[in-house]
């Protein structure tokens, strides 16, 4: 199990150019949507979300605010990883209401946190609760290309693109999102001239300190 891992950390790499004839399966597709959903954050908040957008049209369309990155619209899918525009006291709420069901932990031992929580993020601006929500993200960032190389589906994170202009043709501020990061998904072309390249790294001791 080890080396398998490790093999297909190897075998991932930033995907230059997709198979635009190949398709993720919906299993394949799940099984993404559930790794999202059980990524780590910070308080179990979940000020994130995830669009999964299969349109080619619609992503033609985003291709211009992605610097005519081609990955946007060959892949099989684009992922769109989004925070809250402001964590508000109902998302805070929302969470707590959720351990209260799942859980049936009594209100009166929640209570504590739950007022703590939304008395720390009331001490935040808008552009720290942002910021904040920003490296929520980036944890589901790197969990969702592991499971990619897992899965063997290529992928390529992304930053260069135009969030605004993102937000503006999905129509993200309707839903109290902004979108900050970009993971096309999908299958490699076989003329990809990236997928040969060696891995550039480190040695493991200068990347590794043990103690």
């Amino acid at each position: 199990m080890y080396m398998n891992t490790i093999n297909q950390l190897k075998w991932r790499y930033a995907t230059k150019k997709f198979d635009a004839s190949k398709v993720l399966s919906e299993e394949k597709l799940n099984i993404l949507k559930q790794a999202f959903n059980l990524t780590a954050t910070s308080f179990g908040l979940q000020t994130i979300s995830l669009l999964i957008i299969k349109d080619r049209i619609l992503r033609q369309d985003l291709v211009p605010h992605s610097y005519n990155q081609r990955q946007v619209v060959d892949a099989s899918h684009l992922l769109v990883i989004c925070i809250e525009d402001n964590i508000t006291d109902t998302n805070i709420d929302i969470h707590f209401n959720n351990v209260k069901q799942i859980r049936e932990t009594p209100e009166a031992i929640l209570k504590p946190f739950r007022d703590d929580l939304k008395q720390m993020m009331q001490g935040k601006t808008v552009k720290e609760r942002q910021e904040w929500s920003l490296k929520q993200a980036y944890i589901a960032l790197g969990n969702l290309m592991t499971v990619c190389a897992v899965e063997s589906i290529d992928s390529c994170p992304m930053e260069g693109f135009n969030p605004a202009a993102f937000d503006e043709v999905l129509n993200l501020k309707e839903k109290n999102l902004k979108s900050v990061l970009l993971l096309p998904v999908g299958f490699r072309a076989n003329d990809d001239m990236f997928s040969g390249f060696k891995k550039v790294r480190k040695q493991l001791n200068d990347a590794v300190i043990e103690m």
